[in-house]
């Protein structure tokens, strides 16, 4: 069918390599490029742009819950990361250090930044001394640092940008529901603005943050059939607060430790953008968070009159609260055509003199490649209802995916052969056992996902040894 040729030619087939097609989209669509740095990236426009929208709505949902942004160092001393044993325990591989500052050494090594829990306890320490300090609502968008042995653009990088949201409450109640709160924002940000469906559950013992009383998770499929951990919600209980001190008066004027928590999603989100909805041409954009939503192409732009409509067309667009571009460049429509659908814009206007002479243009999605032809003076009302059904259906078509390679395993056979041959999700019983969680990681290199808050009663043993189950699991591959 006509509507299935393949326009951009320099991207390898994602059947062919998966592996190769993500590097080449990355790459094509120009959302990054490599920096001097082995495992740091550079930010293209197209690139930060996404991740700027993805910054100015989940940070509007933040505020609306009464989260604050603030700003801590990049810099943690040694002894102030050290207060935590688990903690500095599970960062330790990954820290960078200052030991020098211009030509002196320093008299103690500093940590750049990996995370900010001992700079947050630290500041917590000294600000809070009343229930009525309580409860303390802080995020900060920064970039960390963590010295990754491998590195792949956007999924693991060396350095690479987050939001942290880090709160302090009276009550372990109170820390509780701000850590699930949060956690359904990010599922639902992921599903309603991403497209992306997720899955929520709790992660194991053996996969909580270090440092945590409990760590909640949000699981995505990639189109490979391997997971992609695309945000977290961490409930510190008040262990953190003891071995920092951070204390308050209650209303009876008794000492207390407070309860913490802390939260984050990353620019791995840009990675599971790509590989969730992209295609053999390249970037396939949910609307909601594409920078540019509709790419208006002028054919035989040298004609009288057909570049000054199409930036009329731009003007009317954008009135409408629209996105917009002109593609005036003098390449041939093809190529534009090739440029739009690897940059994964939503939608393009075709028009010619024969369109502009007719009163009507052509819309395309980018999606489905779907062809419509619209009188110009409805084109606003009728690309917005095409991008309203291309999001509702880009999340209906990735929870497709994500169901058809959704396994289950009743006996150890089944689950390895589910995992060698299958990629995906495979849901299985776990007598909770880490000793089971570390064999089937050993033996098929797929991992616990998480606990799937939905629990689902799927035999009465564990998949592995046998003994009484006690949950269900999703396991998978993952980045």
């Amino acid at each position: 069918m006509a509507n299935d040729k393949k326009l951009v030619e320099a991207i390898t087939p994602m059947e062919e390599d998966f592996a190769q097609w993500y590097t080449d989209v990355v790459k094509k669509a120009e959302l990054m490029a490599y920096s001097s740095v082995k495992g740091c990236m550079i930010f293209k426009p197209a690139g930060y742009a996404i991740w700027e929208n993805i910054q100015k709505e989940m940070d509007a949902r933040f505020k609306k819950t009464g989260v604050q942004n603030v700003y801590l160092p990049v810099f943690i001393p040694e002894s102030l990361l050290e207060r935590e044993k688990d903690h500095v325990e599970g960062f330790a591989p990954e820290v960078a250090w200052v030991t020098q500052g211009g030509l002196n050494p320093l008299q103690e090594k500093l940590c750049v930044r990996p995370t900010s829990e001992t700079l947050f306890c630290d500041f917590y320490s000294k600000i809070i001394q009343s229930h009525r300090d309580l409860p303390k609502l802080y995020n900060q968008w920064v970039s960390v640092v963590r010295w990754e042995k491998t590195t792949r653009p956007f999924l693991r990088t060396s350095e690479f940008f987050w939001q942290e949201g880090h709160t302090a409450h009276a009550t372990e109640e109170e820390a509780e529901a701000r850590t699930v709160q949060m956690l359904n924002m990010y599922a639902d940000f992921c599903e309603q603005y991403l497209a992306i469906p997720v899955v929520k559950g709790q992660k194991t013992e053996k996969e909580k943050f270090a440092g945590a009383h409990s760590t909640y998770t949000i699981e995505a499929l990639m189109h490979d059939g391997k997971a992609l951990q695309s945000g977290t919600s961490h409930n510190f209980g008040d262990g953190f607060a003891k071995a920092f001190g951070i204390q308050y008066t209650d209303k009876d004027n008794k000492l207390k430790y407070v309860h913490q928590t802390s939260w984050g999603m990353t620019t791995r989100l840009i990675g599971a953008l790509i590989m969730v909805h992209g295609d053999d041409s390249g970037l396939v954009l949910p609307p909601k968070i594409a920078p540019v939503q509709v790419d208006v192409i002028p054919i035989m732009q040298n004609k009288d009159g057909v570049l000054n409509k199409a930036y009329e067309v731009k003007e009317a667009l954008v009135k409408a609260g629209l996105r917009v571009k002109v593609d005036d460049t003098d390449k041939k429509p093809g190529w534009k055509f090739s440029e739009q659908e690897m940059r994964g814009i939503p939608v393009r206007v075709e028009m010619g003199p024969r369109d502009i002479e007719a009163g009507q243009a052509i819309i395309v999605r980018r999606d489905t490649r779907e062809k419509t032809t619209v009188a110009i003076e409805s084109l606003a009302e009728e690309i917005k209802n095409i991008l309203d059904k291309m999001q509702t259906e880009m999340l209906e078509r990735a929870r497709t995916h994500r169901e058809a390679h959704t396994y289950v395993a009743t006996n150890y056979d089944e689950f390895k052969d589910v995992v060698a041959n299958k990629p995906g999700f495979v849901k299985a019983m776990w007598c909770g056992d880490q000793a089971c969680e570390d064999k089937i990681k050993e033996e098929t290199t797929a991992t616990s996902r998480c606990m799937p808050f939905e629990q689902e009663h799927l035999s009465d043993v564990c998949v592995c040894c046998g003994r009484p189950a006690k949950k269900m699991v999703y396991w998978g591959k993952a980045y």
